[in-house]
């Protein structure tokens, strides 16, 4: 079992910069890989950003060239560095995990642990 916790989400005005930080515990040695993702009311979950144990990231195109993830594994905290932010970039946002090994995917399904959720506002 993995437990996570997301921080950092907050208001901002368009072109500033948020980070997002999701702490880990439980099971942290079989993470495989671990992602962000972000949802909007009335719209499906989408995929942000993954990074796997061997590096690999992957990021969606909406949001490539302002976001970088990464991780600190000392302090089993995952982060999200958000720059230039949008209006559009609004959403409540959720770190995830999966053990499996697998691409560095963006898929829901490619994820199997979740955490709560931060909110993100983005205004113009």
């Amino acid at each position: 079992q993995v437990q996570l916790v997301e921080s950092g989400g907050g208001s901002v005005q368009a072109g500033g910069s948020l980070r997002l930080s999701c702490q880990v515990s439980g099971s942290t040695y079989s993470i495989y890989r671990m992602g962000w993702f972000r949802k909007m009311p009335g719209k499906e979950r989408e995929g942000v950003a993954c990074l796997d144990t061997k590096g690999t990231t992957n990021y969606a195109d909406s949001v490539k060239g302002r976001f970088t993830i990464s991780q600190d594994s000392v302090k089993n905290t995952l982060y999200l560095q958000m720059n230039s932010l949008k209006p559009e970039d609004t959403s409540t946002y959720y770190c995830a995990t999966a053990s499996w090994r697998w691409r560095c995917g963006l898929a829901r399904t490619d994820f199997a642990y979740w955490g709560q959720g931060t909110q993100v506002t983005v205004s113009s």
